[in-house]
Formats: C-alpha cells, structure tokens, sequence
C-alpha cells in the first residue's frame, strides 16, 4: 500500500471495532510471534468526554505458545486540532498522534529502550502502525495491521 488518506480528525475516524493483526519479530534470536484479535475504540466517560478507550483483546503467539493477550490505552484529544494524546490505561503519556498527512512519527522512550512509531492510514478502514524497539535487552519490529470490522451481517 503507498498512497495515504489523510485523517483530519483520528478520534472519530478511529471509533468503532477493527480486526488486527500483528507481527513481532525479534531480530536478536530470529524469532516470530504473532498477535491476532480486535480493538474497540468507544467514547470515554466523563471527565474524559471526546476521548476514546482502546481496548485491544485476542490470542499471542509466541514460540509456539498461544497466549490471551490484551492491553488498554486512552486516546484523548490532542493540544492542536486534530491531533490526539495516547495516553496508558493508568494516564501516563505513550505518545502524540497527527494522521493529518496521513502519516506520523513519534518516539516514546521506556528505560533503556526507545520505542520509534510510524503510523499510516491508507483509507478509512484500513491503518498500520510500526514499532521498532531498540535498547540493551530488546531489538524488536512491531507491525498491526487495523481493518475495520463489518459494520453488520454481509449484505446489509
């Protein structure tokens, strides 16, 4: 995919269910696992009105073990108009957010490591997000792929 859409506003471009895919590669030993699942973006309640829960859920795989896996992030409305603040589940700052091009980078330090992100949108039910992770203990590439779940039975 190489063309990009852009979002003008991420928070309601993003609200809904979408299908995810992910694969962790990690470059010190080779190895490969695998993340399959969904992730519900709905509007966070007061105070937090206009921001969006992410809650990722599905099965890891990982060495040939398979694993529930889930994880929860709070999107909010960024300092500039359409931008958004991510933020963990526990309301310490992840990263910023600017799909406006289409495109964004950003980088979210984590002790030692640095985590450098780069998401794109190709339409409006389709994004990707890239995560490569560099430190002492980890060389990591983390790719989702986020499709936008059917809005209902097919046909309708």
């Amino acid at each position: 995919m190489s063309s990009l859409h852009p979002v003008p506003e991420p928070l309601a471009h993003l609200v809904g269910e979408w299908r995810v895919t992910r694969t962790v590669h990690d470059f010190a030993d080779g190895s490969e696992g695998h993340f399959s699942g969904t992730t519900l973006f709905s509007p966070l309640p007061a105070p937090d009105e206009g921001g969006l829960l992410h809650h990722e859920s599905g099965v890891f795989t990982w060495h040939g073990t398979a694993r529930p896996a889930e994880r929860t992030l709070r999107f909010l409305p960024g300092a500039t108009p359409g931008t958004a603040r991510v933020e963990f589940a526990d309301g310490r700052f992840f990263h910023d957010l600017d799909l406006r091009s289409g495109r964004h980078a950003t980088d979210h330090p984590c002790a030692a490591d640095l985590y450098r992100g780069e998401f794109e949108a190709y339409d409006a039910d389709h994004w990707r997000s890239r995560w490569r992770v560099g430190g002492p203990a980890k060389d990591l590439l983390l790719v989702t792929e986020y499709v936008r779940a059917a809005q209902g039975p097919p046909g309708h």
